[in-house]
Protein backbone atom coordinates (compact mmCIF):
# COMPACT_ATOMS: atom_id res chain seq x y z
CA UNK A 1 0.00 0.00 0.00
CA UNK A 2 1.22 3.53 -0.73
CA UNK A 3 2.85 5.20 2.25
CA UNK A 4 0.97 8.24 3.58
CA UNK A 5 2.57 11.55 2.69
CA UNK A 6 1.21 13.03 5.93
CA UNK A 7 0.83 10.95 9.08
CA UNK A 8 -0.17 12.33 12.48
CA UNK A 9 0.11 10.12 15.54
CA UNK A 10 -1.15 10.57 19.10
CA UNK A 11 -1.67 14.31 18.88
CA UNK A 12 -2.62 15.99 22.16
CA UNK A 13 -3.34 19.70 22.44
CA UNK A 14 -4.78 21.57 25.41
CA UNK A 15 -5.14 25.27 26.15
CA UNK A 16 -5.43 27.12 29.43
CA UNK A 17 -8.70 28.98 29.81
CA UNK A 18 -10.54 30.83 32.54
CA UNK A 19 -12.49 27.66 33.33
CA UNK A 20 -9.33 25.53 33.54
CA UNK A 21 -7.68 23.31 30.95
CA UNK A 22 -9.49 23.06 27.60
CA UNK A 23 -8.63 19.76 25.91
CA UNK A 24 -9.02 20.03 22.12
CA UNK A 25 -7.12 17.00 20.80
CA UNK A 26 -6.70 13.85 22.88
CA UNK A 27 -4.55 11.41 20.93
CA UNK A 28 -5.67 12.21 17.38
CA UNK A 29 -4.34 10.14 14.46
CA UNK A 30 -4.72 10.75 10.73
CA UNK A 31 -3.11 9.52 7.49
CA UNK A 32 -3.34 11.39 4.18
CA UNK A 33 -2.19 9.53 1.07
CA UNK A 34 -0.71 10.93 -2.16
CA UNK A 35 -3.27 12.39 -4.55
CA UNK A 36 -6.33 12.21 -2.29
CA UNK A 37 -8.53 15.01 -0.98
CA UNK A 38 -9.79 14.47 2.56
CA UNK A 39 -12.40 16.61 4.27
CA UNK A 40 -12.09 17.42 7.97
CA UNK A 41 -15.53 18.59 8.94
CA UNK A 42 -17.25 19.82 12.05
CA UNK A 43 -18.48 23.02 13.70
CA UNK A 44 -16.25 25.94 14.68
CA UNK A 45 -14.28 25.19 17.83
CA UNK A 46 -14.21 21.43 17.31
CA UNK A 47 -10.44 21.28 16.78
CA UNK A 48 -10.11 21.35 12.99
CA UNK A 49 -7.80 24.36 12.92
CA UNK A 50 -5.73 22.99 15.79
CA UNK A 51 -5.16 19.80 13.82
CA UNK A 52 -4.15 21.69 10.69
CA UNK A 53 -1.77 24.01 12.55
CA UNK A 54 -0.02 21.04 14.15
CA UNK A 55 0.07 19.03 10.90
CA UNK A 56 1.46 22.10 9.11
CA UNK A 57 4.21 22.51 11.74
CA UNK A 58 2.87 25.93 12.66
CA UNK A 59 2.53 25.09 16.35
CA UNK A 60 3.78 22.31 18.59
CA UNK A 61 1.21 20.10 20.31
CA UNK A 62 1.55 18.99 23.92
CA UNK A 63 2.38 15.50 22.69
CA UNK A 64 2.40 13.49 19.47
CA UNK A 65 4.25 13.12 16.20
CA UNK A 66 3.87 14.49 12.67
CA UNK A 67 5.48 12.58 9.80
CA UNK A 68 6.00 14.04 6.33
CA UNK A 69 7.06 11.32 3.88
CA UNK A 70 7.90 9.07 6.80
CA UNK A 71 10.12 11.61 8.56
CA UNK A 72 9.08 12.83 12.02
CA UNK A 73 9.18 16.62 11.94
CA UNK A 74 8.13 18.03 15.33
CA UNK A 75 11.47 17.13 16.94
CA UNK A 76 13.49 18.86 14.21
CA UNK A 77 15.25 22.20 14.80
CA UNK A 78 13.31 25.35 13.88
CA UNK A 79 15.19 25.95 10.65
CA UNK A 80 14.52 22.44 9.37
CA UNK A 81 10.81 22.66 10.21
CA UNK A 82 10.69 26.01 8.39
CA UNK A 83 12.29 24.46 5.30
CA UNK A 84 9.76 21.60 5.32
CA UNK A 85 6.85 24.06 5.63
CA UNK A 86 8.27 26.06 2.72
CA UNK A 87 9.06 23.15 0.40
CA UNK A 88 6.63 20.35 1.28
CA UNK A 89 3.49 22.00 2.70
CA UNK A 90 1.08 24.51 1.16
CA UNK A 91 -1.35 26.40 3.39
CA UNK A 92 -4.64 28.11 2.48
CA UNK A 93 -6.59 30.01 5.12
CA UNK A 94 -10.10 31.45 5.35
CA UNK A 95 -8.59 34.90 4.78
CA UNK A 96 -6.18 35.22 1.88
CA UNK A 97 -3.33 37.07 3.70
CA UNK A 98 -1.94 38.43 0.45
CA UNK A 99 0.77 41.09 0.51
CA UNK A 100 -1.29 44.16 -0.36
CA UNK A 101 1.60 46.13 -1.89
CA UNK A 102 2.35 43.41 -4.44
CA UNK A 103 0.49 42.27 -7.56
CA UNK A 104 -1.15 38.87 -7.93
CA UNK A 105 1.82 37.69 -9.97
CA UNK A 106 4.32 38.95 -7.39
CA UNK A 107 2.42 37.35 -4.51
CA UNK A 108 2.83 33.97 -6.20
CA UNK A 109 6.46 34.65 -7.13
CA UNK A 110 7.61 35.56 -3.61
CA UNK A 111 7.49 32.09 -1.96
CA UNK A 112 9.29 30.62 -4.97
CA UNK A 113 12.09 33.17 -4.77
CA UNK A 114 12.39 32.67 -1.01
CA UNK A 115 12.94 28.99 -1.82
CA UNK A 116 15.78 29.93 -4.17
CA UNK A 117 14.12 30.02 -7.58
CA UNK A 118 15.17 32.72 -10.05
CA UNK A 119 12.81 35.58 -10.92
CA UNK A 120 12.21 34.47 -14.52
CA UNK A 121 11.31 30.91 -13.55
CA UNK A 122 9.18 32.12 -10.63
CA UNK A 123 7.27 34.49 -12.91
CA UNK A 124 6.63 31.73 -15.45
CA UNK A 125 5.24 29.41 -12.78
CA UNK A 126 3.16 32.21 -11.24
CA UNK A 127 1.59 32.98 -14.61
CA UNK A 128 0.88 29.29 -15.23
CA UNK A 129 -0.85 28.81 -11.86
CA UNK A 130 -2.81 32.05 -12.04
CA UNK A 131 -3.90 31.14 -15.56
CA UNK A 132 -5.11 27.77 -14.28
CA UNK A 133 -7.12 29.64 -11.64
CA UNK A 134 -8.74 31.82 -14.30
CA UNK A 135 -6.75 34.93 -13.38
CA UNK A 136 -4.67 35.50 -16.51
CA UNK A 137 -6.19 38.97 -16.81
CA UNK A 138 -5.38 39.86 -13.18
CA UNK A 139 -1.61 39.31 -13.11
CA UNK A 140 -0.76 42.97 -12.47
CA UNK A 141 -3.67 43.70 -10.14
CA UNK A 142 -3.07 44.30 -6.45
CA UNK A 143 -5.39 42.70 -3.85
CA UNK A 144 -7.40 45.91 -3.44
CA UNK A 145 -8.25 45.74 -7.15
CA UNK A 146 -9.61 42.18 -6.97
CA UNK A 147 -12.78 40.62 -5.58
CA UNK A 148 -12.71 38.36 -2.52
CA UNK A 149 -12.98 35.26 -4.68
CA UNK A 150 -10.14 36.41 -6.93
CA UNK A 151 -7.93 37.13 -3.93
CA UNK A 152 -8.58 33.65 -2.54
CA UNK A 153 -7.70 32.10 -5.90
CA UNK A 154 -4.38 33.97 -5.81
CA UNK A 155 -3.82 32.56 -2.31
CA UNK A 156 -4.44 29.03 -3.62
CA UNK A 157 -1.97 29.57 -6.47
CA UNK A 158 0.57 30.89 -3.95
CA UNK A 159 0.10 27.81 -1.74
CA UNK A 160 0.89 25.54 -4.70
CA UNK A 161 3.76 27.62 -6.10
CA UNK A 162 6.55 25.51 -4.56
CA UNK A 163 4.92 22.24 -5.65
CA UNK A 164 4.14 20.99 -2.14
CA UNK A 165 3.27 17.39 -1.46
CA UNK A 166 0.63 18.34 1.12
CA UNK A 167 -1.99 21.08 0.93
CA UNK A 168 -3.69 22.06 4.19
CA UNK A 169 -6.74 24.28 3.72
CA UNK A 170 -8.54 25.82 6.70
CA UNK A 171 -12.08 26.91 5.72
CA UNK A 172 -10.73 28.06 2.32
CA UNK A 173 -14.11 29.39 1.17
CA UNK A 174 -15.54 30.31 4.58
CA UNK A 175 -15.32 34.04 3.92
CA UNK A 176 -17.11 33.94 0.56
CA UNK A 177 -20.74 34.03 -0.52
CA UNK A 178 -22.22 30.65 -1.60
CA UNK A 179 -21.92 31.19 -5.35
CA UNK A 180 -18.33 32.44 -5.17
CA UNK A 181 -17.49 29.69 -2.67
CA UNK A 182 -18.62 27.01 -5.11
CA UNK A 183 -16.57 28.51 -7.96
CA UNK A 184 -13.40 28.90 -5.89
CA UNK A 185 -13.64 25.42 -4.40
CA UNK A 186 -14.23 23.87 -7.81
CA UNK A 187 -11.00 25.48 -9.02
CA UNK A 188 -9.16 24.42 -5.86
CA UNK A 189 -10.32 20.84 -6.40
CA UNK A 190 -9.36 20.81 -10.07
CA UNK A 191 -5.90 22.29 -9.51
CA UNK A 192 -4.99 20.06 -6.56
CA UNK A 193 -6.01 17.01 -8.61
CA UNK A 194 -4.00 18.27 -11.56
CA UNK A 195 -0.90 18.95 -9.42
CA UNK A 196 -1.19 15.60 -7.61
CA UNK A 197 -1.21 17.15 -4.15
CA UNK A 198 -2.53 15.35 -1.07
CA UNK A 199 -5.07 17.72 0.48
CA UNK A 200 -6.63 17.94 3.94
CA UNK A 201 -9.45 20.48 3.87
CA UNK A 202 -11.16 21.69 7.05
CA UNK A 203 -14.67 22.97 6.49
CA UNK A 204 -18.10 23.15 8.06
CA UNK A 205 -19.73 23.44 4.62
CA UNK A 206 -21.35 20.09 3.91
CA UNK A 207 -22.04 21.12 0.31
CA UNK A 208 -18.32 20.60 -0.33
CA UNK A 209 -18.43 17.00 0.94
CA UNK A 210 -19.12 15.58 -2.52
CA UNK A 211 -15.66 16.68 -3.65
CA UNK A 212 -13.87 14.61 -1.01
CA UNK A 213 -12.45 11.10 -1.25
CA UNK A 214 -13.01 10.68 2.50
CA UNK A 215 -14.63 12.61 5.31
CA UNK A 216 -13.22 12.83 8.83
CA UNK A 217 -14.39 14.70 11.91
CA UNK A 218 -13.04 15.56 15.35
CA UNK A 219 -14.97 13.73 18.08
CA UNK A 220 -13.94 13.91 21.72
CA UNK A 221 -10.45 14.94 20.67
CA UNK A 222 -9.99 12.09 18.18
CA UNK A 223 -10.13 12.00 14.38
CA UNK A 224 -12.78 9.54 13.22
CA UNK A 225 -14.51 8.68 9.97
CA UNK A 226 -17.53 10.88 9.50
CA UNK A 227 -20.91 9.18 9.58
CA UNK A 228 -23.79 11.64 9.23
CA UNK A 229 -26.41 11.61 11.95
CA UNK A 230 -29.76 10.74 10.43
CA UNK A 231 -32.85 12.51 11.74
CA UNK A 232 -35.10 10.46 13.99
CA UNK A 233 -38.82 10.37 13.37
Amino acid sequence: MTRPVLSVRGLHRSYKSGAGLLKVLAGADVDIFPGEMVGLIGPSGSGKSTMLHAAGLLEKPNDGEVFINGRECLALPDDERTAIRRDRIGMVYQFHHLQKEFTAEENVMIPQMVAGKGAREAKSEARRLLGEMGLAERLTHRPSQMSGGEQQRVAIARALANKPQVLLADEPTGNLDPATSATVFDQLYRLTRQEGVAALVATHNMELASYMDRLLTVREGLIVSYVPTLPSY
